[in-house]
């Protein structure tokens, strides 16, 4: 239907999850973000108890009395309670809430909760602007312009500023499809190459859903269902280039076809590239989103 005023856009949810996913902080340390803010302030980190799922903490307006979708609270007075955002190939699920529907992404659950708090204690309150754990202000201006720690323009070193290192994530579910040996080739050819080798195989490969993250750190993939791997960490040095298929292939899913699109590292057992492949997993997630943060970092 139309958008209601003040109802937050897609677009909007987006934008704003450097504010609200912070995967790696701790679960008091959520606690303490929030237990000042209004009823409905969240946060999204990755859970420590259970690989590949998110753990969600938001102020409530009232005393928590013990639903079965929360997993405990750290104190009466805080009104901070904690849920957790299971990971599956159907997508993320709020955990214990059967009427909850299977969103495609993380910003789609939090879009979805934001208009509606379905088996939530109340709505999700989008922030427009944030602190990140109690450094200054995330900045884009910054990220794009490549100023780090306020001494002046960061030509030729890493960026250190930890306002900065929280804004630079990017994150979403695609289809592992491929890793393909490329010498030393690199740069589009190799993504061009890589596809059509793969197409040429005799058996196509079983696509396997994975969580791909990109941050400063680099390039880490997490097999949602641990059938082709657990988690495999590719550092930023070892990163050579990251887009989409050249030639515009797609990968047939079912009855739809998805983008395709890899990036090029270097090999941690030799200096011989190898191009790994994925497919759009769900429109709501582009691959985009991963593919500008990688480029930019490199």
């Amino acid at each position: 239907g139309p958008l209601r005023a003040g109802q937050p856009t897609m677009k909007f949810v987006m934008d704003t999850s450097k504010y609200w996913f912070k995967p790696s902080i701790t679960r008091d340390q959520a606690i303490q973000l929030l237990k000042d803010k209004e009823p409905g302030t969240f946060i999204v980190r990755d859970s420590t108890s259970y690989r590949g799922s998110f753990g969600l903490a938001m102020k409530v307006p009232i005393s928590p009395s013990g639903s079965q979708t929360g997993t405990g609270t750290h104190s009466e007075s805080d009104l901070v309670r904690h849920f957790l955002i299971e990971s599956s190939a159907k997508g993320v699920h709020l955990k214990g809430a059967s009427e909850e529907l299977y969103f495609g992404s993380l910003s789609a659950f939090v879009y979805q909760h934001a208009i509606t708090p379905l088996a939530l204690p109340c709505k999700l309150s989008i922030p427009s602007r944030g602190r990140c754990q109690g450094q200054e202000r995330c900045s884009e201006r910054s990220l794009l312009l490549g100023w780090g720690d306020g001494d002046g323009p960061a030509v030729g070193r890493r960026l250190r500023s930890p306002a900065w290192l929280c804004a630079v994530l990017a994150v979403c579910n695609v289809l592992y499809l491929n890793s393909v040996n490329m010498e030393t080739l690199t740069g589009a050819p190799a993504i061009q190459k890589a596809i059509s080798s793969t197409f040429e195989l005799e058996t196509l490969p079983t696509p396997t859903l994975v969580h791909f993250r990109v941050a400063e750190q680099g390039v880490t993939l997490t097999d949602i269902q641990r059938k082709v791997f657990f988690r495999r960490h590719y550092p930023l040095a070892a990163v050579r280039f990251c887009g989409m298929d050249p030639e515009n292939r797609k990968w047939q899913k079912y009855c739809k076809s998805s983008r395709i699109f890899g990036f090029v590292a270097k090999s941690q057992t030799d200096s011989e590239n190898l191009c790994h492949l994925f497919a759009e997993y769900d429109t709501v997630q582009p691959a985009s989103l991963v593919i500008d943060l990688l480029c930019k970092l490199l």
